[in-house]
C-alpha cells in the first residue's frame, strides 16, 4: 500500500506488504517459505520451524500497577516491564534487518460495538496468510480508516530471546503488555501463538465490559435456537458443534454480551492428525487454495496429504477462513443462548451421558473444567489420568477463574439458558474395562438438548456428584442414562465414583475461598 510504513514502531524497513490479498500470500509463501508446497487439494502446506505448538512455560504478562490486581498470578507468569522493553527492542531490531515486512490489520470479534483493531507486524507471509484466515478482515473502505490499532503483534519469531536476559527461561518469550497494548513473540515461528495470544488480550479486556469470553464453540438452528460448547482438547467440542443441520458460529473463542453471541475470529484452526472424510466432511472439504496445513506429511509425487502420519508433530493443523465452511454463519453472530454445554470424556466411566445442571453447579463444572485423558497401556490399561483446567482454558485466563464464573452465573440467571453436563467418554467401567459413548447416542443426546424434550424429561439424582440424570432420551440406551447400571460390579463403581469425587474436590480447594459458598458446595457431596 502507498505510503504506508512503520516507522512509528522503529522498523524502518521500505517493503512493507499491508494486507495482500490470499492468492499473493499463498504465492509468496510458496517463493519464500523453504519447503513449502501445494497439496493436491491446493492447499499450501507449510512448516512452522523447531516449535510445533505453543510454549505456555514461556508466556508472560507485565506486572504493572494498574493491571496486576486484576491477574489470575496462580496461572500467569510475571514479567518486568524493564525486561518486556529488551525483547521488544530485540524483535524490533530483527525485523529491521529483513527486507521486505508483512502487516495485517484486522478486527477481533464479530460485534461492532465490542471488536477490537489489531495489527500483526511479521517477517514471514505463511504468518500473514495464517492471521488473515483467522481473524476478520476489513473491507477496502474499513482499512482505508483503519486508524490506529488497539493492539500491536511484534512477531520476531524467527530470532531467539536472549536466554541471559533476566526473568527468561529459555530462548522462548511470549510477552503480553496490557499498559503499552503490545505482544512480543521472540524464539517461536508457531503460529497459534498469535492467536491464542489475540485470545488472551480478549479475556482481560471483555470483562471489564461485563461482557464473557469463551474458550468454546457454538452453534445455531434453524429455529433460531443457539447452543454453546465448553471443553478440553478430546471431548468432541469441534466435531460436535459442526452440525449438518445447524448453522456454524464459530468452533473456539467466542464472546457473550447483553444481547448476543460472537465469535472472536474469522477462522478456523482445526486438528487434522487422522482427520477422515467420513467423519469431518466439513473440516475436509475446507481444505483447499487458500487453507495452511501447517507440518504435516505429504507423497512427494502425488502432493496427497497422509494425516495419519504424525511423525513431525501430533498436533498437525489446518486453517482456513469460517466461509470455508458450508453451513457457516456470516457474520459469525447469534442471538442469547438457549443452552450451554460442557463437555468431559470421562475415562473413569463414573458420570452419566447427561446431566441436567443448576446455576450453582454449572458454575462449579465450569471452574472445575474437567475431563479425563486414557492412560498409556503397559500388559494392561493403568488409571486414566484427571485434567482440570479452569474455565476450560486456564491458560488463556487472565482475570481469577471467578471472575468468568460470576459472569457466567449472571448470563444463565439473565437469559434463562439451560446448562447440561455431558459425558462423550466410557460407560459400563473405565477405558480398557467398559465401552466409549457411541457419537450417535451423543448426537441423540444433542437433538434432545436443541428441540427441548430433554428439559421436560423426569431426572434422577445421582448419588454421589448430585446431577441431575435425565430417566429417558430418544435414540439413547436407557440403561446407560444411569451409569451405575451399565457396570456389572456395583460396589466397584461406588468405590471409582468417590475417588473421581475427591479428586474434584482436592481440585476445587484452590478456588474455595474466593467462590460463593452456594457454587462450593454444588460439587460431588461428601465422600
Amino acid at each position: 500500500m502507498k505510503n504506508f510504513n512503520l516507522k512509528d514502531y522503529e522498523i524502518t524497513v521500505e517493503k512493507i506488504h499491508r494486507n495482500l490479498a490470499i492468492a499473493d500470500l499463498v504465492a509468496l509463501s510458496l517463493k519464500t517459505e523453504k519447503g513449502s508446497t501445494l497439496s493436491d487439494s491446493g492447499a499450501l502446506i507449510v512448516y512452522s520451524g523447531k516449535k510445533t505448538g505453543r510454549s505456555p512455560k514461556d508466556k508472560r504478562i507485565v506486572s504493572d500497577p494498574e493491571s496486576e490486581k486484576n491477574i489470575w498470578w496462580e496461572e500467569n507468569i510475571k514479567l518486568t516491564e524493564h525486561t518486556f522493553i529488551i525483547n521488544k527492542v530485540r524483535a524490533i531490531d530483527y525485523l529491521n534487518i529483513c527486507s521486505e515486512l508483512y502487516v495485517v490489520d484486522a478486527f477481533v470479534g464479530w460485534s461492532p460495538e465490542n471488536r477490537i483493531k489489531i495489527r500483526i507486524i511479521c517477517n514471514r507471509p505463511y504468518h500473514a496468510l495464517f492471521m488473515s484466515n483467522m481473524l476478520i478482515i476489513p473491507t477496502e473502505e474499513e482499512l482505508k480508516n483503519f486508524g490506529k490499532p488497539d493492539y500491536v503483534i511484534y512477531n520476531g519469531g524467527g530470532f531467539p530471546a536472549n536466554r541471559y536476559t533476566s526473568e527468561m527461561s529459555s530462548t522462548t518469550s511470549v510477552d503480553l503488555s496490557f499498559e503499552k497494548k503490545e505482544f512480543v513473540i521472540l524464539g517461536t515461528e508457531y503460529a497459534g501463538e498469535m492467536k491464542k495470544g489475540v485470545f488472551t488480550i480478549m479475556n482481560y479486556l471483555m470483562p471489564k465490559k461485563n461482557i464473557l469470553p469463551m474458550h468454546c464453540s457454538a452453534n445455531e438452528g434453524k429455529e433460531g435456537d443457539v447452543s454453546i460448547f465448553f471443553g478440553l482438547s478430546g471431548t468432541g467440542k469441534t466435531t460436535l458443534s459442526a452440525d449438518p443441520n445447524r448453522y456454524l458460529i464459530g468452533d473456539d473463542e467466542h464472546c457473550w454480551d447483553d444481547k448476543s453471541v460472537f465469535n472472536i475470529e474469522g477462522g478456523c484452526y482445526a486438528k487434522t492428525i487422522n482427520l477422515k472424510k467420513e467423519n469431518e466432511p466439513e473440516i475436509y472439504n475446507a481444505i483447499k487454495f487458500g487453507t495452511i496445513l501447517e507440518n504435516v506429511v505429504y507423497d512427494k509425487k502425488t502432493h496427497v496429504v497422509d494425516y495419519t502420519d504424525g511423525s513431525i508433530t501430533e498436533n498437525t493443523r489446518a486453517s482456513y477462513p469460517i466461509k470455508y465452511i458450508s453451513n457457516a454463519k456470516i457474520p459469525c453472530i447469534t442471538g442469547q443462548p438457549n443452552n450451554v454445554i460442557f463437555l468431559t470424556c470421562d475415562a473413569f466411566g463414573i458420570l452419566p451421558p447427561v446431566s441436567k445442571l443448576t446455576p450453582e453447579q454449572a458454575s462449579y463444572h465450569f471452574i472445575s473444567g474437567y475431563t479425563a485423558k486414557v492412560a498409556g497401556t503397559e500388559m494392561g490399561v493403568t488409571e486414566p489420568e484427571a485434567t482440570f483446567s479452569a474455565c476450560f482454558g486456564a491458560p488463556f485466563m487472565v482475570w481469577h477463574p471467578n471472575k468468568y464464573a460470576t459472569l457466567l452465573a449472571k448470563k444463565l440467571q439473565e437469559t434463562g439458558a439451560t446448562a447440561w453436563l455431558v459425558n462423550t467418554g466410557w460407560t459400563g467401567g473405565a477405558y480398557g474395562e467398559g465401552e466409549r459413548i457411541s457419537i450417535a447416542e451423543t448426537r441423540a443426546i444433542l437433538n434432545a438438548i436443541h428441540d427441548g424434550s430433554l428439559k421436560e424429561t423426569e431426572t434422577i439424582q445421582h448419588e454421589i456428584f448430585k446431577l441431575q440424570m435425565p430417566t429417558s432420551c430418544k435414540g439413547v440406551r436407557a440403561e446407560i442414562l444411569n451409569p451405575v447400571n451399565t457396570w456389572q460390579d456395583k460396589e466397584k463403581y461406588q468405590e471409582k465414583a468417590k475417588y473421581l469425587a475427591t479428586l474434584f474436590k482436592t481440585n476445587f480447594k484452590q478456588f474455595e475461598e474466593t467462590t460463593d459458598p452456594k457454587i462450593v458446595s454444588a460439587g460431588p457431596g461428601d465422600v
